[in-house]
């Protein structure tokens, strides 16, 4: 069953595409028509380029891996940071701060000097400061939360980037492709797709068009995360069946173990001396024959 359908995405108007002029003819397989000097984009072949991606993206939420959300552009924003949030990722919609990827420790650093203002403005420490200094250092906080909060829980490179508009973000896409992390965007006919792992081919600028693609995507990684909690609950049932079965199974062999230790001879038991009966059966020939 597909994650999308034709009319869904007519109507979200993820066909319009960029004007002639500005196409990229690494675009051409994707581009059904041009029409009032506009490029429309083949939908069914943006349906299946969803599902495609979908599937994937569901398989690495599924393995416990994190991927990240990158949208800068003013339509794509809140879109991004309400699905993101909602199936439990990583997200960037401020600038995307050079290195993210490539200079991960470093990120990693703002991050945990974020988290030790909070201590310390939680145990008062920064009371003693002067109003001033108190001030500098609310702001820092805020500036750090904007630009890394979203971010504050990836403590590993993720393992996909999903990108809106592959031309703004070109520097992240440049890191994912550094470190060989796969990239999965939403491409419009005005962008170079040969760098992108999962290419969706869609309108870019309509926040419509970005809701649709960006949902059936999260909806597919919720999937993947419930489908992970369900095994995960599996396994732990399992494992507890296995060891109640076992402890079943070693009661009888213990009794077992114990009856037989109660049968076996004692090993101090003293040997019965049949030397005297012996003697006797000796000497009984020797007095019948006197």
């Amino acid at each position: 069953m597909s994650r999308t359908n034709f009319e869904q995405l007519l109507e979200a108007g993820c066909h319009f595409g960029h004007l002639k002029r500005k196409w990229n003819p690494a675009m051409a397989p994707y581009i059904f028509m041009e029409r009032n000097g506009i490029h429309i984009i083949d939908l069914n072949k943006t349906v299946d380029s969803i599902d495609v991606a979908a599937d994937a993206l569901k398989q690495i939420a599924k393995s416990g891996k994190r991927i990240l959300f990158v949208a800068t552009k003013k339509q794509a924003k809140d879109i991004v940071a309400e699905k993101a949030q909602a199936a439990g990722m990583p997200y960037v919609i401020e600038r995307w701060p050079g290195g993210m990827l490539t200079n991960f420790p470093t990120i990693r650093k703002a991050v945990k000097k974020m988290a030790n203002i909070d201590k310390l403005l939680a145990d008062g420490t920064y009371d003693k400061l002067s109003k001033r200094e108190n001030l500098q250092i609310r702001r820092k906080r805020e500036k750090l939360e904007k630009n890394l909060g979203s971010i504050a829980d990836l403590t590993r490179l993720p393992s996909a980037l999903f990108v809106v508009d592959v031309m703004k973000e070109h520097i992240a896409v440049h890191e994912a492709n550094r470190l060989g992390i796969p990239v999965f965007a939403i491409v419009d006919t005005n962008s170079n797709p040969e760098n992108i792992d999962f290419v969706i081919p869609a309108n870019d600028d309509a926040s419509k068009s970005i809701e649709v693609i960006v949902g059936a995507c999260c909806d597919a990684i919720a999937e993947g995360l419930e489908e992970r909690k369900v095994e995960k609950i599996d396994m732990e049932a399992a494992g507890e069946q296995a060891e109640a079965a076992e402890a079943k199974e070693e009661k009888p062999r213990r009794a077992r173990k114990a009856k037989k230790a109660e049968d076996a001879p004692a090993e101090d038991a003293p040997v019965a001396e049949e030397a005297p009966a012996t003697e006797a059966a000796e000497e009984t020939p020797a007095e019948s024959a006197e």
